[in-house]
């Protein structure tokens, strides 16, 4: 039996041990082997693209699949990359030797890009900030493809797999291919694996299905998926950016990802038939090209969807800074003022009264003098925390001034009120932390004690200042003993 007196540790019993490791061993083994058959199935299905290289695809979404499943899960999760990549290249072309060399190129630009992410670009949230996206976009977009293409071609060439006067057109493929699938399909498989749920309102789903409709028959029309005559010339490549826009200014991230990913696969589709703006006489140059303009279209379009989503973000905590009081978190005088002006104008619709308390925090100067301000600051707080805890979700609690709250209750009268201000003042005096604390309270209804908001603040001023000098008394301060 363990020892159970003072400092003793609890042991946990081995067997307990053993079975959350096995546990946790079978969790992983199960995630690598889904990552893998992922990759595997993805893979396979790009390879039917490759024309100058059986192992060389303009279209390669598993550069994406690799570097969102190392930084999402972590790096310990590589074998699942080198395995799917070799059960691939061994499938396609090359011997046992070279598809190791293969596979391991493509682990390498995994986990090089995870690496280089989590230290220059915040990691699995680099799509937040626009900088982060950019230095993405630099780390894993351009860099670590490039060594995957470099590491892949030359093992090909050296084991006689491919010829060297094709070198660099099986990089170039090799690594565009790379590059768009890290900026098209990294991005919407980590946002919309960190966060699966739509909190839309109606309209907002309404919209989204608006916006869906409107890019899938705009870039279908563009590709000639649907109605088989795609448009020729430049200019119609770019009426699908206004949807992209559409998407990151009202919807954000996420969102913004599988909107790209829909062009993406539209795109693709289009151009392997032969129609749409980007074919070229080769299929190989055509899908290149397309491949180029989409990379571009989803960096810029993340771009500005962070820009607008940081903006919002702005915005948002202004307007909570412009009608709240930064220390206490409650209402402030402007939105205190708000609040009573909306009763008012309730009570013309419905006649039914509410009443206001004023709160006056006793003694905080001499807890100021005895315990310093910080601790007057925390008192403040306190004296906000029961006023949370007091009201109801149509209250409003508010920071009148200086040691002053108020409380508006809409459909409720003075008695109710009082009743309401003694409960708030017998939780204080329940509160054991040290300094104690009291308030004084005054309490106006209306219309019966004004007509107006300040004919209102000032009979619950004037009732808090009877009630101060009613009790003169009042314990405010009590020092440690």
């Amino acid at each position: 039996m363990a020892n159970s007196g003072p400092g003793a540790t609890i042991s946990t019993p081995p067997g307990r041990d053993s079975s959350a490791l096995r546990s946790r061993i079978l969790k992983d083994a199960l995630v690598v082997l889904g990552v893998c058959a992922t990759y595997i199935l993805v893979a396979k299905l790009s390879l039917r693209l490759a024309t100058v290289h059986p192992s060389a695809s303009p279209v390669w979404p598993p550069t994406g699949l690799a570097i969102a499943a190392l930084l999402a899960l972590g790096l310990r999760f590589w074998p699942a990359i080198f395995m799917g990549a070799f059960v691939v290249n061994l499938t396609t072309a090359g011997s046992v030797l070279t598809s190791a060399g293969v596979a391991t190129g493509n682990t390498l630009e995994a986990v090089l890009a995870a690496v280089l992410v989590v230290r220059f670009a915040n990691g699995k949230h680099a799509f937040d900030r626009s900088w982060d996206i950019l230095r993405f976009a630099l780390l894993a977009g351009v860099l670590s493809t490039a060594v995957a293409a470099t590491f892949g071609v030359a093992i090909l060439t050296l084991g006689g797999f491919a010829p060297w006067k094709q070198f660099g057109l099986i990089w170039r493929t090799w690594w565009l291919g790379d590059a768009a699938g890290a900026l098209i399909f990294t991005p919407f498989l980590l946002l919309w694996g960190a966060d699966r749920s739509l909190k839309w309102t109606k309209r907002q789903f309404l919209e989204a299905g608006v916006l869906l409709v409107s890019l899938t028959a705009t870039a279908a029309a563009i590709f000639g998926v649907l109605f088989h005559t795609g448009m020729s010339g430049d200019p119609w490549t770019f009426l699908c950016t206004p949807f992209l826009v559409w998407a990151a200014f009202r919807f954000g991230q996420r969102e913004s990802s599988a909107a790209i990913c829909l062009l993406s696969a539209i795109a693709v589709v289009g151009t392997v038939q032969g129609r749409g703006p980007f074919v070229r006489e080769s299929p190989n140059d055509s899908l290149l090209l397309l491949q180029s303009f989409l990379g571009l279209m989803a960096l810029m379009t993340l771009v500005f969807g962070a820009e607008a989503t940081e903006r919002r973000s702005q915005e948002e905590h202004a307007r909570v800074l412009a009608v709240s009081d930064p220390l206490t978190g409650l209402a402030n005088y402007r939105l205190l003022v708000d609040r009573l002006g909306s009763e008012i104008k309730r009570y013309g619709r419905d006649g039914r009264p509410f009443s206001l308390i004023l709160l006056d925090l006793d003694g905080l100067k001499k807890i100021n003098d005895a315990h310093g301000h910080v601790v007057g600051s925390l008192a403040l707080c306190r004296l906000a925390e029961v006023l949370h805890l007091s009201c109801r979700a149509i209250d409003t609690p508010a920071r009148y001034g200086g040691d002053e709250f108020a409380l508006v209750l809409p459909g409720t009268c003075s008695e109710d009120a009082r009743r309401v201000a003694q409960r708030i003042s017998q939780r204080l005096s329940e509160d054991v932390e040290v300094p104690r604390l009291s308030v004084s309270f005054g309490v106006a209804e209306y219309p019966r004690d004004g007509q107006n908001i300040e004919h209102i603040l000032s009979a619950a001023d004037q009732a808090l200042y009877n009630e101060k000098h009613r009790l003169p008394g009042r314990t405010s301060v009590t020092q440690p003993s």
